[in-house]
């Protein structure tokens, strides 16, 4: 594979590995085990002194492939697939901590992050410390000797703030931390947190990736030596292995990934603008708009908006609920990231957990509403927020 192909050819061509038989599409290898021509080989194989697969817990040449294109389209040295994104965000935090290390993590985070952080690693004796991550100073203030990890998502979920990763890569680096970055919302194509500075980036596969309500997924990218170190192990004995089915599955869907990014991105960002003009809207936060409140940050690491729009109705709950039960198009899910609109209510889903001050600490209010746009065409999408907004008290 050339270095220089751009990001649509690596995704269709990236890391292929053809069979005997030269076939087109990627082969799924439905296999748990492999055998070796003689007990020296298996022997060699297992001392690492041979490349090949040993288990399929460990790798599949499926697998194998996934993780070589995103490696590709991420400029990473290495990768392991997982069976989910929460399996991927656990293990690239926990596979490189022990008891009595801490980590310094952005409060705003999808509820299931938000958890691993705040409640499971508590747990195995590693404290944690949430900040407000939009402030560098708040990151620098959080640090103590015993922290070994920063960890954020930017823009985050729901309410599409922006952290300034470059600078917690600074902080982190004075003191030789490592600051893991969960990216779905940017994408790959929009964001590099590698490129930016950040040691270790995450991914729910099960998003833009697949981005086709198919399967789970997830992957973690970083240097080889990290990965050899931290990963590998934790990685070989806990089992969070992809599916080689699910790996497939993936590798069709990365091909497609840049149109239906692009398609998804416009369409957010019409519909954001569209809906900064409707009187029953009360704040509209799009990472494409100049009204964002971190504009000059975005301006400086995200080369594209977002598929996602977050916004707060002036009706609270009841015209949230309303508005997402008129809409005909789009429809209601906690899930993003897919080429069908989905539209959220964090509040009452993904966010139910939190308590209410915590919430509002992330800006989330009852009328706060998340929509991932997905490929239907504009003016179909914007026709079908004006006809539900319609139905929503004023």
């Amino acid at each position: 594979m050339s270095k220089t192909w751009r990001p649509a050819t690596q995704l269709v061509h990236g890391g292929t590995l053809r069979s005997q038989y030269g076939e087109t599409s990627e082969a799924i290898y439905l296999t748990q085990g492999f055998v070796y021509d003689t007990s020296e080989a298996a022997e060699a194989r297992f001392k690492g002194e041979t490349d090949g697969f040993i288990y399929a817990r460990y790798g599949s040449p499926t697998n194998d492939m996934f993780e070589k294109r995103m490696c590709a389209l991420e400029g990473a040295e290495d990768a392991r697939a997982t069976a989910s994104g929460m399996a991927a965000v656990t293990a690239a935090i926990l596979c490189q901590l022990k008891a009595g290390d801490h980590i310094v993590a952005a409060r705003a985070l999808f509820g299931s992050c938000r958890w691993v952080v705040e409640t499971l690693a508590p747990k195995y004796g590693i404290d944690c410390t949430l900040v407000d991550g939009r402030d560098l100073a708040n990151w620098e203030k959080a640090i103590t000797p015993k922290t070994k990890v920063f960890f954020l998502e930017s823009p985050t979920n729901p309410t599409l703030e922006v952290i300034d990763i470059a600078g917690v890569a600074r902080l982190a680096n004075q003191i030789g931390a490592k600051v893991v970055v969960d990216n779905v919302f940017a994408t790959p194509l929009f964001q590099k947190p590698l490129e930016l500075g950040a040691h270790i980036v995450v991914y729910s596969a099960t998003k833009h990736i697949d981005g086709q309500g198919r399967c789970l997924g997830g992957v973690v990218l970083s240097d080889k030596a990290w990965i050899d170190e931290n990963l590998h192990d934790y990685f070989r004995h806990t089992g969070p292995a992809m599916s080689p089915f699910n790996a497939w599955t993936l590798l069709k869907g990365i091909e497609t990934l840049p149109l239906r990014v692009k398609q998804q991105t416009q369409n957010a960002a019409k519909i954001a603008d569209f809906l900064v003009e409707q009187g029953k809207v009360a704040k509209v936060i799009y990472p494409g708009r100049k009204d964002h409140p971190q504009a000059d940050i975005i301006a400086k690491q995200m080369s594209g908006g977002s598929t996602l729009v977050c916004f707060e109705l002036k009706g609270g709950k009841e015209a949230a609920f309303a508005l997402q039960n008129a809409l005909e198009i789009v429809k209601i899910s906690n899930n993003l990231g897919d080429s069908k609109s989905l539209i959220t209510h964090p509040a009452t889903t993904t966010h139910k957990n939190l308590t209410e001050e915590a919430r509002a600490e992330l800006g989330i209010s009852a009328g706060t509403v998340r929509l991932s746009a997905g490929i239907e065409d504009t003016d179909d999408l914007i026709e079908d927020f004006a006809k539900a907004l319609a139905k929503v008290s004023a």
